[in-house]
């Protein structure tokens, strides 16, 4: 390439014009076009050189063998990939095994193979199940899991269907938790390093001698030694609680399983157990005390109000609090569905503003202590879902609330020795909660306990 300077005109020239200066910018202007010309030439020859490598990367991955974790086509074909469900409402096994996809004849033929480890009539609603598929999208095995207990395989093999019973792993673990009231009590026993349903386990162990509505406190501390079953590895279900301690308000409550019937003793040996339960419900709130004048807020003026109001979701289940007789499950105007029953020595309790009764329950009908009888609700002049618990002594309205209870009879003079032995042994496994507070001894001694951590197991079977 060729670069020609123009001249510069005579008439501009020839005033001004000295020879170093015309020398000096034809230099600067040649020395620009070659640095021009070499930045483009290199720019070129970069770009040349980038092609180059990239040509040369994808030639080199595109001869790369295959790695040998890459699972061939054919194996990724074979693998047999389970759909969960769960049987329905009112379906039969029989139903279940058509509607996957069997014939009414093939479905029967299934269904006979696996009575052997599975009463069909015990199949209920809710029970889960899985379908296993070949490529061409026929069926080659049901598994059917039994909650806890282990799996039910149906398969599908050349003569017929063949089943068999996998049993889970099942083992029995001794467990101790303690904790502090921080917030409410089912945080305070996960936080501890417990299963939530221990909280309501810890409510029914205490249903005599504490209200879980309204006694509890922060700052309460508990201590609790319980057996639960663990199936594969997992928490399954809890056994029993075996002792627990709960202090409360600077009351100490404590509780002691023992006897073949499973009852709960304090360390005295006299038991738990009441007339009557501190509460119908394990768990709720109270809304509304009992009074003698307190405004109605449907009919707009004051009248008494005889009972203790308990804020519940609808369908919550409602314990008779002793045992006695139902005197009546009917309609009572305000009240709307109501259940009365019908107590030794004068008393009687009264559960208003059900949504529904339990299954039975009826004028004459035996209850004993604790038995669900009806489910919250808000029928009659109500605001929302809510118990109106009432307690009636020899024919007059009380506060439930100040009722006084009886405990039931203490355990023999003869049975005190065996008692004080097993209190013993639970005391160590117990431990003691935090500040030096201890588990009284028998003799009045205090009694070194295991602290361990919360949550920690204490024996595995």
């Amino acid at each position: 390439m060729t670069h020609q300077v123009q001249p510069l005109s005579e008439a501009s020239a020839t005033p001004v014009e000295k020879p170093g200066r015309r020398f000096s910018f034809g230099v600067i202007g040649l020395l620009l076009v070659v640095a021009v010309a070499l930045s483009a030439a290199s720019s070129r020859q970069v770009r040349w050189l980038e092609r180059v490598e990239v040509h040369q990367a994808i030639g080199y991955h595109e001869h790369l063998p295959p790695t040998e974790d890459v699972i061939p086509r054919h194996v990724l074909d074979a693998v047999e990939l389970p759909l969960e469900y769960r049987v329905k409402r009112g379906q039969s096994l029989v139903g279940l095994l058509a509607e996957a996809g069997l014939d009414r004849l093939d479905a029967h033929a299934a269904s006979n193979a696996v009575t052997r480890h599975l009463d069909p009539r015990r199949v209920r609603a809710g029970t889960s199940y899985a379908v296993y598929r070949r490529d061409d999208d026929s069926i080659s095995k049901f598994v059917f899991t039994l909650a806890g207990q282990g799996e039910v395989h149906l398969n599908d093999v050349p003569d017929g269907w063949s089943s068999e019973y996998l049993a889970y792993e099942v083992t029995h673990r001794t467990h101790r938790v303690t904790g502090v009231l921080e917030g409410g009590l089912e945080q305070a026993v996960v936080a501890a390093g417990g299963p939530i349903t221990l909280t309501y386990r810890l409510a029914d162990v205490f249903q005599w001698d504490l209200d879980f509505n309204r006694d509890l406190r922060l700052g309460d501390r508990f201590s609790i030694t319980y057996r639960a079953s663990w199936v594969n590895g997992k928490i399954q279900s809890i056994d029993a609680i075996d002792a627990a301690i709960y202090e409360n308000r600077g009351r100490v409550v404590e509780a002691f399983r023992y006897g073949e019937d499973g009852g709960y003793y304090d360390s005295d040996g006299r038991p738990l157990r009441k007339r009557f339960l501190r509460s119908p419900l394990p768990y709720s709130r109270v809304t509304s005390r009992f009074s003698n004048r307190r405004f109605h807020p449907i009919l707009k003026k004051y009248r008494p109000h005889y009972g203790v109001d308990y804020g519940a979701p609808t369908g919550t289940p409602v314990r008779v609090t002793a045992s006695g007789v139902v005197a009546s499950a009917a309609w009572s105007k305000g009240g709307g569905k109501t259940i009365k029953v019908r107590h030794p020595n004068g008393y009687l309790t009264a559960y208003l503003h059900l949504s529904r009764y339990a299954d039975g329950i009826k004028s004459g009908r035996r209850v004993s202590q604790g038995d669900v009888v009806g489910f919250v609700g808000s029928t009659g002049l109500s605001t929302g879902p809510h118990l109106d618990y009432r307690v009636q002594y020899q024919g007059r309205w009380i506060d439930p609330l100040s009722l006084k209870n009886e405990p039931a009879p203490p355990l023999e003079e003869s049975e005190l020795p065996a008692f004080f032995a097993e209190r013993d042994r639970l005391t160590a496994l117990l431990g003691a909660l935090e500040d030096d507070t201890l588990l009284r001894s028998p003799v009045g001694e205090r009694v070194a306990m295991a602290s361990g951590e919360s949550g920690s197991v204490l024996a595995t079977d």
